[in-house]
């Protein structure tokens, strides 16, 4: 099936057609600049702008959220406008792009196209997909199965939280070199080694560009791998929702 994919961030919305069979984005990326104000009238003129003036689209649409998501409503406000909280994106962007519209948690997003198509494709076990961005989002699954809704960036460790600790928002602001950032990340992995004993670490976001150059200095137990995708698996895999939701009625992991 072919659906066009949104998702939403601080760097702006950016979205592709997909085709979610194959997990294969097929048109060119649109994006919009970064967005200075998320209140949810800005965010609704930014997706209106992309899906029917840029992509002229109709036919579903799976959106990738930057918060905690459940059929349709939005639960919290930490990485975005506290006026989200109670919403329904869902109604909201279905109601702007006169179009039906899934909407699910970004790094949920992220996870499924990686465990489906990507770095997570055929794992059996416990698998935790990280983020590393400005902030640390985070999705964890039990074979193909999302546990939706983690924000395993939150938890607090050395007094501070995950994504405080080892962000890039974070290494950015102490300027810290590469080896530095990955002790902190280390720090960050054996921690949910410790709580979770995950079979497999996936990690992207911004780190994805620069693995080569931060992975070769973390030493844990559990094997951990890039994302697949980079940048793009939560494009695919709010598309995929979109689909699995016109095929069957639910969404994964609800």
């Amino acid at each position: 099936m072919e659906v066009l994919g949104i998702d939403i961030g601080s760097y702006g919305i950016k979205g592709a057609t997909v085709d979610t069979q194959q997990g294969k984005i097929l048109s060119d990326r649109i994006s919009t600049p970064p967005l200075e104000d998320t209140t949810p009238h800005k965010v609704l003129a930014q997706i209106h702008q992309v899906v029917r003036k840029e992509f002229q689209w109709n036919g579903p649409v799976g959106c990738a959220f930057p918060a905690a998501v459940s059929k349709g409503i939005v639960l919290s406000g930490k990485r975005i406008n506290d006026s989200w909280v109670d919403a329904n994106a869902e109604q909201l962007f279905a109601e702007i792009t006169d179009n039906p519209v899934s909407v699910i948690n970004d790094t949920d997003a992220t996870g499924l196209a990686e465990i489906y198509f990507g770095a997570g494709k055929h794992q059996t076990g416990s698998t935790i997909v990280l983020t590393v961005g400005a902030e640390i989002g985070s999705s964890l699954f039990i074979g193909q199965q999302l546990v939706p809704n983690t924000e395993l960036g939150l938890i607090e460790i050395q007094g501070q939280t995950v994504e405080k600790h080892a962000s890039n928002e974070t290494r950015e602001k102490g300027g810290f070199p590469k080896k530095t950032w990955a002790s902190r990340l280390q720090v960050v992995l054996e921690h949910f080694e410790k709580i979770f004993h995950p079979d497999l670490f996936i990690i992207g976001g911004e780190i994805s560009r620069k693995t080569n150059k931060i992975f070769p200095f973390i030493k844990i137990n559990t094997p951990f791998k890039p994302t697949s995708f980079q940048n793009d698996a939560s494009i695919v895999g709010a598309a995929m929702v979109a689909a699995q939701k016109k095929k069957e009625g639910v969404l994964f992991g609800q």
